[in-house]
């Protein structure tokens, strides 16, 4: 499967230019996967993605782009990780997803159009490369070679990835590094371990493990986000044990 991951949202041309740009090369099916990645922020959205990438299986395609240095001093890469692929800008958006892969391959693609603009390399390189790849031929054939030396960011874990449409606060921290018995500090104010939403009066505030392996932040059947004041970057303290 051919999935997209951007910060792109759904206003404008964009993203059925993306869409558009990468099935000239491969046949479906395409995921639009999410396209309110947090925005400009390629250290943060990594992380999120990370989480996401966990439901990926070998052979998938993900045209990842947050790129506000596109047009800039910043090469496009592709990533093999684990056997799923991630076509994208070199400014450390891949950085989440190689660090938890045990095995990782880093190509440069040198492959571009004739017409390749200087602010949509999503729809004029990054999508016909991915659209390439999903119809079987190799990195080194489309265009690309070994990468040595990618970039990477330092990723901060105790902060809001995101936020959903109820209100939930997507985190970094990863369930399997936390203990029920521990309460998060946010905005503030401590929260505590519940299973999920029905494990607490309605109305309270409750931390869980979500479905990507994170640990979330929510309020039965309220805005967490609303509630307890919080904003993508927040930061969160995990108390002790």
């Amino acid at each position: 499967m051919l999935f997209a991951y951007t910060d792109f949202h759904h206003r404008g041309p964009y993203v059925g230019e993306l869409e558009a740009a990468a099935l000239r090369h491969c046949r479906g099916p395409f995921i639009h996967l999410m396209h309110d990645a947090p925005a400009f922020d390629a250290a943060t959205a990594g992380l999120l993605l990370a989480g996401l990438s966990r439901q990926f299986r070998p052979g998938d395609i993900c045209l990842a782009i947050v790129d506000p240095g596109v047009g800039g001093p910043r090469w496009p890469v592709a990533l093999k990780a684990d056997g799923c692929w991630y076509v994208g800008p070199d400014n450390g958006l891949l950085t989440a997803v190689a660090e938890q892969s045990r095995e990782q391959e880093w190509w440069e693609i040198t492959w571009q159009p004739e017409d390749l603009s200087s602010s949509f390399h999503g729809r004029d390189q990054f999508a016909p490369f991915a659209g390439q790849l999903a119809s079987g031929r190799t990195p080194t054939a489309i265009g690309a070679r070994p990468l040595h030396d990618p970039v990477t960011l330092a990723t901060r874990r105790e902060q809001i990835l995101y936020i959903d449409g109820y209100g939930n606060a997507v985190t970094g921290i990863e369930g399997h590094g936390i203990q029920p018995e521990q309460q998060l500090s946010v905005a503030g104010q401590t929260v505590d371990y519940a299973f999920t939403f029905t494990s607490v009066p309605r109305g309270t505030p409750l931390w869980y493990i979500n479905s990507m392996g994170l640990v979330e932040i929510a309020i039965n059947q309220a805005s967490a986000a609303e509630e307890l004041g919080l904003a993508i970057g927040s930061p969160i303290e995990v108390e002790s044990a």
